[in-house]
């Protein structure tokens, strides 16, 4: 298998506006590279992946910009949109939405197997859109929301190859670029999966100047306050409660429990998953994706599956040996980024990330 190796190492004192290097520890991520490299190569089938520990700037990576098959992971997509306009009172939680009769869908989820039509809340399409990754919920989110101001969401976000396509299991409304056959459902890299995540996990809804923001500029988020903190509870909480936890969470502590958020994706030669591990020692966001697998078994022994997690073992085991902490599992992950000083500058500003 042919992998192009990226890993970046460094240590940062400050996370608004860039990373700020320091001292380097290049020996240690350099054996992880390997390690990581050596694990993917035994996979029957590839892998794409970037993992990064928020609070130090260490990175590793495999094809981490990639195109990849998103499968249902391009659900986070989906998610981040819904948290911005419920932050921004254009939506709510608790807001009523139909499934009418024939909308429903197969595959992974349960909603098909219920009556019509049902009413549900947004709050419970959501949860279900990841914690299950229901297909049907999934549909229900799109036509809330719409598939192309999902699009321009994570492009203001200056994810350029992230996509979504189309409803599930459902045909096109309209004209589908050129590179949807390959893709099916969605497309991005490891890098932009992770940094979608990343602003997930990190609370990053409250934009400094959205008119900017929409005439083209890059965005420049504020400190989290109070709406923000309200809906990233409610939005990790879902992650948090990840039904599939046989990738990543598999061979960490406790399962994973409380300290893994999550979203995976499947199909039958796919099997990825992005998470925020919240570490002792810092909170770390893993975005791997396998592809043209040859097991296309549907077992917990699968594996792509089973490479997945042991990556996930590697990389935790060398950036938090200590092991993990649900306390960190908290919006703003505990990097200081939400609360503001007398003068409104974050903690990030003001010369440095805490981990209290």
């Amino acid at each position: 298998m042919r992998l192009r190796l990226a890993v970046g190492v460094m240590l940062v004192c400050g996370l608004a506006g860039g990373l700020a290097a320091q001292t380097a520890a290049p020996t240690e991520d350099a054996a992880l590279q390997q390690q990581v490299a050596a694990i993917a190569g035994t996979l029957h089938g590839k892998v794409a992946m970037f993992a990064t520990q928020l609070n130090t700037g260490r990175t590793v990576g495999l094809d981490a910009d990639e195109p990849v098959q998103t499968a249902s992971v391009i659900k986070l997509a989906i998610l981040y949109d819904a948290m911005v306009e419920i932050r921004e009172g254009k939506a709510s939680w608790d807001e009523k939405i139909v499934l009418k009769p024939g909308e429903a869908v197969g595959g992974s989820g349960m909603l098909h197997f219920f009556d019509t039509p049902l009413t549900v809340t947004l709050k419970d399409v959501l949860t279900m859109m990841v914690i299950v990754s229901d297909n049907t919920a999934t549909n229900l989110a799109i036509d809330r929301f719409g598939i192309d101001p999902v699009n321009a969401r994570v492009e203001a976000l200056g994810l350029k190859n992230t996509h979504l396509y189309k409803k599930v299991m459902k045909p096109a409304t309209g004209p589908l670029p050129a590179d949807y056959a390959k893709f099916g459902l969605g497309k991005t890299t490891p890098r932009e999966m992770a940094e979608l995540m990343t602003d997930i996990g990190e609370c990053k809804l409250h934009e400094t100047n959205a008119a900017a923001v929409a005439g083209g500029a890059a965005p420049a988020f504020a400190a989290m306050d109070a709406q923000d903190k309200a809906v990233c509870e409610v939005a990790l909480g879902m992650l948090k409660d990840q039904f599939y936890r046989e990738t990543v969470p598999r061979y960490l502590p406790n399962g994973g429990d409380q300290t893994v958020a999550s979203k995976t994706g499947s199909l039958n030669a796919v099997r990825n998953d992005v998470s925020i591990v919240a570490g002792d020692s810092g909170p770390m966001v893993l975005s791997i994706f396998t592809y043209d697998n040859q097991d296309h078994g549907w077992t917990v022994d699968n594996e792509a599956e089973v490479t997945i997690a042991k990556l996930a073992k590697a990389i935790v085991d060398t950036w938090s040996p200590g092991g993990l902490d649900a306390k960190r599992m908290v919006p703003g992950l505990g990097l200081g980024l939400g609360t503001e000083g007398g003068d409104g500058s974050t903690a990030a500003q003001r010369g440095g990330v805490r981990l209290n």
